[in-house]
């Protein structure tokens, strides 16, 4: 009798613990973590619906940017501390300017502000939070997803 009892609550037990550890086919799981790279592969989710992984396309970086955008988003970056972005120039004079400077100057202040927080304790893709939000700030201001 207690045997039966025994195995009874172990079975119970196992159940709930199994209940436990798989969700439901409708729960949502949490979100997957946030890359500095917002469209930095094939493979990034977007979101979880129904318990499946929903996956967002790739997006481009448009060809040219308006001078008054780079040159904001310089000034973002300089304001931050990156002094890549404080010693590039200003644009003036043209009617666009190719995306590739602006991505180039994103990869530049990314990398120097890494390697300036290295030691932080609290940092968000490497770096501190308030750098990130200041190469994001500067990425959104250009238009580029990925650099």
């Amino acid at each position: 009798m207690k045997l039966a009892k025994r195995a009874g609550l172990a079975a119970a037990a196992a159940a709930a613990a199994l209940a436990v550890a798989v969700p439901t086919a409708g729960a949502a799981g949490a979100p997957a973590a946030k890359s500095d790279h917002p469209g930095a592969g094939p493979d990034k989710v977007n979101s979880v619906q129904d318990g499946r992984r929903v996956l967002r396309p790739r997006t481009a970086n448009p060809a040219q940017i308006s001078p008054a955008a780079y040159n904001q988003a310089r000034s973002i970056l300089a304001k931050a501390g990156s002094m890549y972005a404080a010693k590039s120039h200003v644009v003036h004079g043209k009617s666009s300017v190719p995306a590739r400077y602006g991505a180039q100057l994103l990869a530049c202040a990314r990398d120097e502000f890494r390697h300036d927080d290295k030691n932080l304790p609290l940092k968000q893709s490497g770096m501190s939070p308030y750098h990130y939000i200041a190469i994001h700030d500067a990425a959104k201001t250009m238009g580029i997803t990925r650099w």
